[in-house]
């Protein structure tokens, strides 16, 4: 859901990634339906940052991460991430993505948006990174991977306070 509560984003197996308007869009049928991903459409984030700003990412054959104009419907911008995405997850605090990957590279990435120049790499899983999650006080994300393991990044920081290396 969207940070208003006013729009849902879904994503699937079948590349396509729908926005549904709880106030117009009836039961069966979406306010958008976009068919730019070229595979399956797991990951996907709100911005905290910027009203009616989505990220999704797509799978293996797709690689990429795109950004869209919840209200428009308009593409923003594509990425080639040169791998599967998994997950997606905002940094609270600045205008940051952190992007998890499956094939083939099974890591982390922090990137700065909407440059979307790359920040830091973060390994450590042997498998696919399936789910991250972002702690209460917004600094730790854990990641939860294919290889059984949960692994915890100090990896944003709230503004003021310096970055631990």
């Amino acid at each position: 859901w969207s940070k208003d509560g006013k729009t849902l984003a879904s994503g699937g197996n079948d590349n396509k990634l729908c926005l549904w308007d709880i106030s117009t869009s009836s039961g069966s049928n979406p306010r958008f339906e976009f068919n730019e991903h070229q595979a399956a459409v797991k990951a996907l984030a709100w911005s905290p940052h910027e009203r009616n700003l989505l990220a999704s990412g797509g799978g293996t054959a797709d690689r990429t991460i795109k950004f869209w104009n919840s209200q428009t419907g308009a593409l923003l911008n594509s990425i080639d991430t040169e791998s599967q995405v998994c997950a997606l997850q905002w940094n609270p605090f600045e205008k940051e993505l952190l992007s998890s990957h499956g094939f083939s590279r099974n890591h982390l990435c922090l990137w700065k948006y909407p440059s979307m120049a790359k920040v830091k790499e973060l390994e450590g899983h042997s498998s696919r990174v399936l789910h991250m999650a972002l702690s209460p006080d917004g600094c730790t994300v854990v990641s939860a991977a294919a290889d059984e393991t949960l692994r915890f990044w100090d990896v944003f920081v709230p503004a003021g306070k310096v970055k631990r290396s």
